[in-house]
């Protein structure tokens, strides 16, 4: 391959990123039926028909971001997983992963709140594959943790985690708290840790 076309390649994928964090920004933003392709060329410096040389479309975008995020999600549960016991750390490393998520893709998870009704069935059936992969990595370790809570249980408390965790887009403000390494992080951790091993009884 030529200088020039490496380095056609690598605008070309540059673009392609671009793209997809200019359209989270964006549907985050106005949601999905308020953004226009014009809305998002124009967004990284190119007109709309342009966008086509990346995606197929509008609803294209959609789903890669959404997929996408979906198989972050799940592989990097995955391999947190596989690399942690026993399972009361292995559960921390899956709650910081997903904080660590929560406040670097904030975006995301606002287009995933208000838009995934907008994807088309095909890519809805994949995402739900997806996150049903993933709760089941953390409903393992839980199981481990409370040997006799029945499934229902151990699902209704992974949800419920997620559900604190995901509303760090709708609570958190300012730069100092919506970083990583912010203030917000160990507070959503220590929380979240408590809501997945409350007592039921209490």
């Amino acid at each position: 391959m030529t200088r020039g076309a490496t380095e056609r390649d690598r605008a070309k994928a540059d673009r392609h990123d671009a793209l997809l964090r200019e359209a989270a920004r964006l549907f985050a933003a106005r949601g999905f039926s308020g953004v226009s392709l014009e809305d998002l060329g124009s967004a990284v410096g190119v007109s709309g028909p342009a966008v086509y040389r990346h995606f197929a479309g509008k609803q294209a975008l959609l789903a890669a971001i959404l997929v996408g995020v979906s198989e972050r999600l799940c592989a990097g549960g995955r391999t947190v997983a596989e690399a942690t016991s026993p399972a009361r750390e292995r559960l921390r490393a899956l709650v910081r992963f997903h904080v660590t998520f929560a406040l670097t893709e904030a975006d995301v998870i606002r287009v995933q709140d208000r838009d995934l009704a907008s994807l088309a069935d095909e890519d809805a059936r994949r995402v739900r594959r997806l996150q049903r992969e993933y709760v089941a990595v953390w409903t393992d370790t839980l199981a481990e943790l409370l040997p006799d809570a029945e499934p229902a249980e151990l699902r209704v408390r992974t949800y419920a985690c997620f559900g604190l965790i995901n509303s760090t887009p709708h609570s958190v403000r300012g730069v100092t708290w919506s970083v990583p390494d912010g203030p917000a992080a160990p507070l959503l951790e220590a929380m979240a840790l408590a809501a997945l091993t409350a007592d039921a009884t209490a």
